[in-house]
Formats: structure tokens, C-alpha cells, sequence
């Protein structure tokens, strides 16, 4: 018998027979339907002290590797548990620019296609740059949610998203007496 997934008053249930060997694709039809149903998005109570974090955003550069996943996986634990609590929870993801990393990744591409960065001029290396973080940029989203993570999507931003403004970068927050610089 196939794995099935069934709505329930608290979330979502697997049917009382497993399937003998797991299906990969079941996390996404899971992953999906959580999101469609509005599980990671904050229900707002005026009565409870809210619980949000922002994810430190990875570099659009690559892959994630372990360090991400742990991260990801600690933060997630963090923001179901308040969730499970009854707190409206919000985690806003989101990736770098990652800049000067990201600018040697597409120098290699174009070395590769036997061009120099100098040879297009700024104006088109900028627009190579946008068109690589185009194709590239949604791996590290993807595998963010194949780890599971319970993130709001539909606020997800990108460093240089133009609603962001410059004053983020310089932004300051005092938590619990101790200054962070974003």
C-alpha cells in the first residue's frame, strides 16, 4: 500500500499502513500541502508574544553543506516548538548576494566559455551576474525546503531585492543588551 497523507484537525497524518519502501517524492506532496494550507505563516494574536527569527541567508553561490543544515535544522526545531506552544511563529528565509563570491563564480563560468569579465564591460557582466543568480539562486531555496524547513516562503527576499533599503545593511537591534549589526 502507498504512503497517503490525509488532513486532520491538528495537521497531517499518514495512514495506519506505511509503504515498505519510503518515496522520496512523498516529502514534496507533504511539503507542499503544508504550505498550501498556511502551516508556516504566522497567525497573528495580539494576546501572545510573538516568536520570529530571521535566517542568516546563504550565499546564492552553491550548495548548502553541513554547517547550513544544521543551522537550518536547529532553527526549525526552535520555531516548531514555539508553534507547538501556541506562539505565532515566523521564520523569514532568504539568500545573499555574497558579492565578490559571487562575481569569482561567474568569472569561472565565463572563463569556461573562454571570456574576461573585463572584456564585457560592466553593464553586461551586471546583467551575466542577474542572469546566473536567475538560474542558480533557487537551488539553495530548494534544498532549504528538502530539509523541511518550516519557513514563511511567501516572504522570502534576496539582499539586493529593491524592497529592501540600504539602511538594512546598517541596521541596528538591541536584544537582551547586547548590540547585533546586520
Amino acid at each position: 500500500m502507498e504512503f497517503s497523507v490525509a488532513a486532520s484537525a491538528n495537521g497531517v497524518f499518514t495512514s495506519p499502513e506505511i509503504a515498505k519502501t519510503f518515496d522520496f517524492a512523498s516529502e514534496e506532496r507533504i511539503y507542499k500541502w503544508w504550505e498550501s494550507q498556511g502551516y508556516f505563516r504566522p497567525h497573528y494574536d495580539q494576546d501572545t508574544v510573538p516568536f520570529v527569527i530571521s535566517m542568516p541567508p546563504p550565499n546564492v553561490t552553491g550548495s548548502l553543506h553541513m554547517g547550513h543544515a544544521m543551522f537550518v535544522t536547529l532553527e526549525d526545531i526552535m520555531v516548531r516548538y514555539n508553534r507547538m506552544k501556541g506562539r505565532p511563529t515566523l521564520w523569514l528565509p532568504g539568500t545573499d548576494h555574497a558579492g565578490i563570491a559571487t562575481q569569482l563564480v561567474v568569472e569561472r563560468m565565463l572563463a569556461s566559455e573562454g571570456i574576461k569579465r573585463v572584456e564585457l564591460g560592466r553593464d553586461e557582466f551586471t546583467k551575466r551576474v542577474w542572469e546566473w543568480k536567475e538560474k542558480y539562486g533557487g537551488t539553495i531555496t530548494n534544498q532549504i525546503k528538502r530539509l523541511g524547513a518550516s519557513c514563511d516562503w511567501t516572504k522570502e527576499h534576496f539582499t539586493l531585492d529593491d524592497q529592501l533599503s540600504p539602511e538594512m545593511f546598517s541596521y541596528k537591534l538591541q536584544l537582551g543588551g547586547v548590540l547585533f549589526l546586520h
